[in-house]
């Protein structure tokens, strides 16, 4: 198997995206072949690998944004993706109906307080993209306020970045046929029924609305510091290994940041042992 590029899938900054000029089916290789499960499981341990040293070092932190469609997979992604790392290193975050708390505060309030400290992984299974879709679609704010959500996004993992964050984002890309697909397998596989929701029916209905939300989404706010990848998500094993890989190949360029602060921090204890 050629193993996939994750560059390939990255928006450049500046580019307008067309989610009808990309296919959500690609894949590369097959999910039988065994080179896929050998790359996905090297990709898997050079990633506990580098959690060690991102978590050692104290010197980033990283935040991976995934966002999505219903039944794209988001929890699939997380549950295969990131079952090799240490959990004292790494949480999820998740954001639903905002609460009266958080309603009264701005939009961006709930969502800072869950971005990683230094040398933590924080996943947001949904994230604060929900202001400019769902409050876009469902009309919850109007145009001026959701189409300035934009820039101040922007400039907010701007200054995340600029703080020592490095933030991976991905737009899991699911076809409308495979939607439907795993909709009835939720209804009619009972170890799936738990994750049945009316409401997905519903929201379906507003399949092109959202199709048009997330070119905006991915056209405006795929920056130079936080890019988007679109992974294509109609085959789970390609998603999970196209987005392991990615992460691997963007913290690999700290690898050697963080073993330098490694040693430095170890001379400092060093010297301040000796001291006493």
């Amino acid at each position: 198997m050629t193993s996939p590029r994750p560059a390939s899938y990255r928006v450049a900054p500046g580019r307008r995206v067309h989610l009808a000029e990309f296919d959500p089916a690609e894949k590369i290789g097959d999910k039988d072949d065994p080179s896929v499960e050998r790359a996905l499981r090297q990709d898997l341990e050079a990633l506990a690998s580098l959690q060690e040293l991102l978590y050692a070092a104290r010197t980033h932190a990283v935040l991976v944004v995934l966002q999505g469609i219903d039944t794209a997979g988001k929890d699939g992604t997380i549950r295969h993706v990131f079952t090799g790392v240490n959990p004292q290193g790494c949480r999820v975050a998740t954001f639903g109906v905002p609460s009266a708390e958080e309603k009264a505060h701005d939009y961006l309030w709930r969502v800072h307080r869950e971005t990683p400290a230094c040398g933590q992984i924080v996943i947001f299974n949904r994230s604060h993209y929900e202001s400019v879709l769902v409050e876009r679609v469902h009309r919850i704010v109007p145009k001026k306020v959701w189409s300035a959500r934009y820039a101040e996004i922007n400039a907010f993992e701007a200054m995340l970045v600029r703080e020592g964050t490095v933030i991976l984002k991905f737009f899991l890309d699911l076809s409308r046929a495979e939607q439907k697909k795993r909709l009835e397998k939720r209804e009619s596989d009972p170890s799936k029924r738990w994750k049945a929701n009316p409401d997905d029916w519903g929201e379906r209905k507003r399949w092109d609305a959202y199709r048009s939300a997330f070119d905006d989404m991915l056209s405006k706010t795929s920056t130079r510091e936080a890019p988007w990848h679109v992974i294509p998500s109609d085959h789970k094993w390609y998603r999970n290994l196209v987005i392991a890989s990615a992460i691997v190949a963007r913290m690999e360029t700290f690898r050697g940041t963080w073993k330098r602060a490694i040693r430095s921090r170890g001379k400092s204890e060093k010297r301040t042992a000796s001291a006493r």
